[in-house]
């Protein structure tokens, strides 16, 4: 066989300082955006960006690589993660030194907590001063091993290129993560060959994804898997953040089709399906929907597809899905495979593959199952255990906010949110038709997240309207975007829904202390929302108080063309229903006084482990 010549680089063999270095590789891996703060240690590559866009500029376009400064670095992440979470590419983030990388800290761990795929790139003091407490310098190899997916401190600047372009590769790969590449000044000023190509060798990582993406279903276990879905008179795919993650929405809602098989999402896996369909049953678990929840406790299969079983789904394994005789399990991470939950069949490998795959053989089998009786309990169990809330009364429920949102953008936007109970209300109050719509934090829970999350999302899909549905309590963590949005003009929609401290966690003070409001009720009551917008540059800054304004507040809120902040006055007793409480199972779910309950669950009191689970 002939060779593949492969066409050479056209920069290859020229003489480029580090910092040039690392930025052409930035565009050669489709980097259209990169988020940081910038700082001594990381100088030499801020300017290399600039150049670079000075060089690439064309008239009346934008710049080819824009920076986008925020107010501080973990913003800088969440930004990148917002980018990555709505497009599926790999997000950027650019730091320096010391405070600047251990900003980034938290953001590196929210992403690898949901598989978000994300480059960091660290300044560094010069490599003679490491290990010497310089200024501004932190061991970040030690402090992010544990946090990251990798790290990588780059101390042969020849080994530079092929560091970096590693780092993209394992980002994007298997589970995807984010990537911490830790760079000294003096490698960013260091001049070179650029070659173009290579990698650092990686053996033993790339077999094991070469075993896991080549891994097909077997004939014997697809028939395997055919016998226990053919037994099966009451399935249920129990869809997680890997269908996402996976870009398998597709090929799962074929699957799902074919058959005629119900689905839940995860709070990560929603858009996986789109929610409006009638088997579609919306988000399990936690803060999930009752007839969610009622249907994992009926279904006789569970099909676990990119899921992990985590506590806010099965808070009691013993007790999760008690009627399934069977359960499967479909992930790309071997290591999720039994690891909370037992299954009795499960394939490790890339779901497109083993869903397409599986749906062709069990067509060329002529299965066709007949679960009519299964699809009108589920139709039951949505009509008897809608979701609801009290629609009555002179305060304006949060619920109903979401909802005239939602009626205007009817399934199509964007949300991000930060963490509380808006944070649930969003998840269980909007439509969302495709993947890639909702951004949330969602195993870390990081307060602050949405702001930030929205504006990296809007460069992601500039066509897209974008909206962070925020809590007072979790906005004020990186309010200083507020001002981000209106320094380069990025039209989110920002809704704060205020009841004036900690929802949730007064939310549970409430059912497990007797009402102690312990350090949750005494923040941001002289906030001015509306004057610091406004301060910040906002054209539409408006509080809404009266539930007769709702309506025609929110359709000019969306309609306004720029960065716009609606302050919604809420309900402060309003809470977030269903709850399961830690360690509990769904036939203990609290559904309020709202929503029907199978049975009369109460609040249970808990002990201070329990709560910890919160």
């Amino acid at each position: 066989m002939n060779a593949v010549l492969k066409t050479p680089h056209p920069l290859a063999g020229q003489t480029m300082t580090g910092a040039d270095i690392l930025v052409q590789i930035l565009a050669d891996e489709g980097v259209d955006v990169v988020f940081g703060y910038s700082g001594g240690a990381i100088l030499p590559s801020y300017d290399a960006i600039f150049r670079f866009n000075a060089r690439h500029a064309k008239p009346g376009m934008a710049e080819p690589m824009p920076l986008i400064v925020p107010a501080n670095e973990q913003s800088a992440g969440f930004m990148a993660a917002g980018y990555s979470r709505a497009s599926g590419k790999v997000g950027v983030c650019m730091v320096t030194s010391g405070p600047g990388a251990t900003n980034t800290v938290t953001p590196v761990r929210d992403c690898t907590a949901d598989s978000i795929p994300m480059v960091v790139i660290c300044g560094q003091v010069p490599t003679a001063a490491v290990g010497t407490d310089a200024f501004q310098e932190a061991p970040i190899s030690s402090i992010m091993g544990a946090a990251a997916k990798h790290v990588f401190l780059v101390t042969d600047p020849t080994k530079l290129e092929a560091t970096v372009r590693t780092a993209f590769e394992i980002a994007r790969t298997g589970r995807p993560g984010p990537v911490v590449v830790d760079i000294p000044k003096d490698v960013q000023n260091w001049s070179g060959p650029f070659k173009g190509e290579g990698r650092l060798p990686l053996p033993g990582y790339r077999a094991r994804l070469k075993a896991v993406y080549e891994n097909t279903i077997k004939p014997e276990q697809a028939a395997a898997f055919h016998e226990l879905l053919g037994a099966a008179k009451r399935p249920l795919i129990y869809a997680g953040g890997g269908v996402i993650h996976g870009e398998a929405a597709q090929s799962l809602r074929a699957f799902a089709g074919a058959f005629g098989i119900p689905v839940t999402t995860t709070l990560m896996g929603i858009g996986a399906v789109d929610t409006t369909e009638p088997l579609c049953l919306q988000m399990l678990g936690m803060h999930g929907t009752a007839f969610a929840n009622y249907a994992v406790d009926d279904c006789d299969f569970l099909i676990a597809i990119g899921a992990r079983f985590d506590d806010r789904v099965a808070g009691n394994p013993a007790k999760f899905a008690p009627s399934a005789r069977a359960i499967a399990h479909f992930d790309i991470d071997p290591s999720e495979i039994n690891k909370v939950k037992r299954v009795h069949w499960h394939h490790v490998g890339e779901l497109n593959r083993a869903l397409d795959g599986l749906r062709e053989y069990l067509a060329g089998q002529g299965f066709k199952p007949d679960y009519a009786d299964w699809h009108a309990h589920i139709a039951d169990l949505k009509k008897t255990y809608a979701m609801n809330y009290e629609r009555g009364g002179e305060l304006i429920q949060p619920h109903a906010v979401i909802e005239e949102i939602n009626r205007l953008t009817q399934g199509e936007a964007i949300v991000a949110t930060g963490v509380g109970q808006h944070q649930m209300w969003a998840a269980q109050y909007f439509d969302f038709k495709s993947p890639r719509l909702w951004l949330t934090s969602g195993s870390m829970g990081t307060m602050g997240f949405g702001l930030p999350a929205a504006l990296g999302a809007a460069y992601a899909q500039p066509g897209k309207i974008v909206i962070d549905i925020d809590g007072d309590a979790s906005i004020r963590m990186n309010f200083g975007e507020l001002e981000t949005a209106t320094t380069y003009n990025i039209p989110v929609k920002i809704v704060v829904l205020n009841n004036y401290g900690d929802g949730m966690v007064k939310q549970w003070q409430r059912l497990f202390f007797e009402s102690r409001y312990a350090g949750s009720e005494k923040s941001l009551h002289t906030k001015d929302f509306i004057k610091a917008a406004e301060a910040d540059g906002y054209k539409f800054a408006v509080r809404v108080g009266h539930k007769a304004d709702l309506p025609r507040v929110v359709r000019e809120f969306i309609a306004f063309p720029g960065p716009a902040l609606l302050e919604v006055v809420i309900d402060p007793m309003a809470s977030v229903y269903p709850m399961v409480g830690p360690g509990q199972g769904y036939d203990q779910m609290i559904t309020g006084e709202w929503i029907p309950s199978r049975t009369a669950a109460k609040p249970d009191k808990v002990d201070a482990q329990s709560t910890q689970m919160f």
